[in-house]
C-alpha cells in the first residue's frame, strides 16, 4: 500500500482542545507515515456573518474522495448546518471516518471522552463538598454535542441534589474566552444576587469570568466558586488555580488516527471508543491544589510562550507594514516570501483563485450549493527555502504540487475578504498554526493585502481606461486633440533641444459634408475611419497621428524631411485608392495634405507650426477644387 492520506476537519486552532488533539494526531501520523491535511477556519471570531462565510469557504475546498480517511472534530463547530453539510460530504465519499464526541452517525467510528460523568462529579462536588445551593452556568453552544452533554450533566447533578437551575442564571456562550466576560456582564445586569458558584463549560470562559468578577470586587473562592473544564496550561497556572477537568486529548487524537490506519489497512476496530476524564479539584472551589508545582519548569514554559508570542507579534507587525507598502502582486508576494522562514515550516503555498486579480466580484461561498473555484494559481510555492510558482492547477487537487513523502501534516487555512473567497494558504510541518494565537492574524494580513492589490489593479485598469478615453478618439481609435498635444509637445521639445527637424502634416478629408448629406452620417463615419486607418498605416514608429477636428487629422514626426513628407502623402493617397477600389462606394475617398518641416527655435510654438501646415493644406485643397471645376467646365 502507498502513503495513506487523511483529512482532518476542525473549527478553530487557537484553543487547547484542538491543539492537544492535533498533537496526538501528528504523533500517530508520524509513527505510521501518514500524510495529514488539516482544514481549519476561525468562525465566530469577529461576530460577522459575512466574515464567517469567507472563513468557512475552506470546507468547500475539500474533496474527501481524494483521501483514505477522515477525522472530524465536529464538536468544534457551533453551526449545526455547517456541521451537517460536512458530515454529508464525508458520508458521500464512502471513506472510513472517526468523529469526536458524537453518537449521531452510525456510519462513523466514534471516539469520545466521558463528558457527562466527569461534569456530574464536578458539579456534585461543588454542591456536596462546598455547600453550593445557587448555581450560575456558563454554557458552550448547545448545538455542540459536548456542550449539550455537559449542560445535561449539570442539570442532572442539581436535580439529584434537590436543586434547579434558574434559566435567568444560564448564559449561552460559544466556548470562547470572551464569553466569560459577557456572562459576568449579563449576570451584573440581571440584578440577581451573587450565586454560590459559576460552573463553566470550559477553562477559557472560566478564567475570564474570574478576572471579571475580581474587577467587580469579588474574591474567588471566598465570595464565589468558579470551575472550568479542560485543565489547560492557563488553568493549571492561574491564581487561584482552577478547579476543572483533565481530559486525555492527546491520547484521543493519537487513537483516532490509529483507528483510521487500522481500518485502511484492513483491521477491525470497535465502533465506539470511550476514554475517561478526571475531575481536578483545586483552589477556585476552595480545595487544596494537588499540582506538584515546579517553579523552574513553569518559568521556562512561560518564558518560552511569551518569547514566541513576542516574536510572532513582531513578525506580523513587520509583515503588515511591509504589505502596506506594496502596490503590485510581485511586491506583495516578495514580502510574504520574506516572512516564511520565520514560520519554521517545510512548505508554504499561497493558493489564490485564478481570477483573484481580474475579477473584483470573487465568489461568495454562502450555501451548500456553492462550489469552490475550479482553477487556482499558486504564485508562491516555498519548499525548504526554494521558491517556485504554479500558474494553474485544479482546486480539486488541493495541493499545487503533489507530496511525494509520508508523515507530513499540512494546514489549509482560508484567505478571504468578508464573504469573498480569495483562496487559501498551506503550511506544512510547522507548529505555528496550533501554538500561535496569531495564526489567524497572519491569514487576515495576507487576505487584506491580496484584496488591496486586487483593488489597486482595478483602479489602475480604470485609470488606464480613463486615460484612453481622454487621449484616444473613440471613432477612429487614434489620438484625439488631447493625446496629440501631449505627445507632439514632447517631440517639439526634443526638436528644440537636439536640433532635430520636426515634420507636421495637416490632413483634411475632401468632401465629407457631401458624403454626410447624400449618404448619411453612418457613411461619413465609415469614411473617417478608413482615412484614419490609412494615415495610421502610413506612419512609421517615429510618427504619431491624431484626429483633431471633425474631418481634420494631423501627423507629427521627428527627423522629418521633404522626401518623407512626400512619401507620407503618396502612401496615404495610394491607400485611399486601394480602399476605393475594394469598397466600391458611390463616393471617392480623398484628402488634402499640407506639411511643414522645421528645426524649431525659441520663437516657434507648436500651434504656429500647425497653423502653417493648415495653411499649406488649404492651398492644396483650393488647388484641387479649382482643378475639379476646370475639369467640369471642359
Amino acid at each position: 500500500m502507498g502513503i495513506i492520506n487523511i483529512a482532518v476537519v476542525v473549527s478553530g486552532l487557537d484553543e487547547e482542545y484542538p491543539y492537544n488533539i492535533i498533537r496526538g494526531i501528528r504523533r500517530s501520523a508520524g509513527d505510521h507515515n501518514i500524510n495529514v491535511s488539516v482544514f481549519a477556519a476561525f468562525g465566530g471570531v469577529v461576530n460577522s456573518k459575512k466574515f464567517d462565510i469567507g472563513e468557512f469557504s475552506i470546507y468547500n475546498l475539500i474533496d474527501f474522495s481524494k483521501f483514505d480517511g477522515a477525522l472530524m472534530l465536529s464538536n468544534t463547530f457551533s453551526d449545526p448546518v455547517l456541521r451537517g453539510r460536512i458530515t454529508s460530504k464525508v458520508k458521500a465519499a464512502g471513506i472510513p471516518a472517526v468523529i469526536f464526541e458524537c453518537d449521531d452517525h452510525q456510519e462513523f467510528y466514534n471516539i469520545s471522552i466521558d463528558n457527562y460523568s466527569v461534569m456530574y462529579k464536578l458539579t456534585e462536588h461543588v454542591i456536596k463538598k462546598h455547600g453550593a445551593k445557587v448555581i450560575n452556568y456558563i454554557s458552550g453552544p448547545l448545538a455542540n454535542p459536548e456542550a449539550q452533554t455537559r449542560y445535561e450533566a449539570v442539570q442532572a447533578a442539581l436535580r439529584d441534589n434537590g436543586l434547579t437551575l434558574d434559566e435567568r442564571r444560564f448564559y449561552h456562550g460559544f466556548f470562547r474566552s470572551y464569553d466569560g466576560i459577557k456572562a459576568i456582564e449579563a449576570f451584573q445586569e440581571s440584578g440577581l444576587p451573587l450565586p454560590d458558584a459559576f460552573i463553566c463549560a470550559n477553562d477559557s470562559m472560566a478564567l475570564t469570568a474570574i478576572s471579571s468578577l475580581e474587577k467587580l470586587g469579588y474574591k474567588v473562592p471566598d465570595d464565589v466558586i468558579v470551575t472550568g473544564f479542560d485543565n489547560t496550561f492557563s488553568a493549571k497556572n492561574s491564581s487561584p488555580e482552577l478547579t476543572t477537568v483533565e481530559r486525555p486529548l492527546y491520547q484521543s487524537g493519537y487513537k483516532a488516527c490509529e483507528i483510521i490506519y487500522d481500518l485502511v489497512t484492513g483491521k477491525e476496530r470497535p465502533r465506539k471508543t470511550v476514554l475517561d476524564a478526571t475531575p481536578v479539584f483545586s483552589e477556585s472551589c476552595g480545595c487544596q491544589s494537588t499540582n506538584m508545582f515546579d517553579l523552574a519548569s513553569y518559568k521556562k514554559r512561560t518564558y518560552t510562550r511569551i518569547e514566541n508570542n513576542n516574536n510572532n507579534v513582531h513578525m506580523i507587525n513587520r509583515l503588515t507594514a511591509g504589505l502596506a507598502e506594496t502596490a503590485t502582486p510581485e511586491d506583495c508576494f516578495k514580502v510574504i516570501t520574506g516572512m516564511i522562514n520565520e514560520l519554521e515550516c517545510d512548505m508554504f503555498c499561497l493558493c489564490l483563485t485564478e481570477d483573484w486579480e481580474s475579477d473584483f466580484n470573487t465568489s461568495s461561498l454562502a450555501d451548500e450549493n456553492s462550489t469552490y473555484a475550479e482553477n487556482m494559481t499558486a504564485p508562491i510555492v516555498w519548499r525548504n527555502g526554494e521558491v517556485t510558482s504554479v500558474k494553474r492547477f485544479k482546486s480539486s487537487d488541493m495541493f499545487p504540487v503533489p507530496q511525494e513523502t509520508g508523515g507530513n501534516i499540512n494546514y489549509f487555512l482560508p484567505l478571504h475578504f468578508g464573504e469573498r473567497c480569495l483562496g487559501y494558504y498551506i503550511i506544512s510541518n510547522s507548529d505555528f498554526p496550533i501554538y500561535s494565537l496569531l495564526c489567524h492574524s497572519l491569514a487576515m494580513a495576507i487576505s487584506n493585502s491580496v484584496e488591496n492589490i486586487s483593488k489597486l489593479s482595478h483602479i489602475r485598469k480604470a485609470m488606464e481606461e480613463l486615460d484612453h478615453l481622454y487621449v484616444i478618439d473613440p471613432l477612429c481609435n487614434i489620438y484625439n486633440r488631447n493625446g496629440f498635444i501631449n505627445r507632439a509637445s514632447e517631440m517639439f521639445d526634443d526638436s528644440l533641444k537636439n536640433h532635430k527637424p520636426l515634420m507636421l502634416c495637416f490632413i483634411d478629408m475632401d468632401g465629407l459634408k457631401s458624403i454626410n448629406d447624400n449618404y448619411g452620417h453612418n457613411e461619413g463615419d465609415f469614411a473617417l475611419q478608413r482615412l484614419a486607418a490609412a494615415i495610421n498605416k502610413c506612419c512609421d514608429t517615429s510618427s504619431i497621428c491624431a484626429r483633431v477636428g471633425g474631418d481634420e487629422f494631423v501627423v507629427c514626426s521627428t527627423n522629418g524631411s521633404e522626401s518623407s513628407a512626400k512619401a507620407l502623402a503618396s502612401c496615404i493617397e495610394q491607400s485611399l485608392n486601394d480602399i476605393n477600389t475594394l469598397t466600391q462606394k458611390p463616393y471617392t475617398l480623398s484628402a488634402s495634405i499640407g506639411s511643414v518641416i522645421k528645426v524649431v527655435d525659441e520663437n516657434d510654438t507648436l500651434n504656429d507650426l500647425l497653423e502653417k501646415a493648415d495653411e499649406k493644406m488649404y492651398v492644396i485643397k483650393r488647388r484641387k477644387k479649382k482643378q475639379r471645376m476646370d475639369e467640369t467646365n471642359i
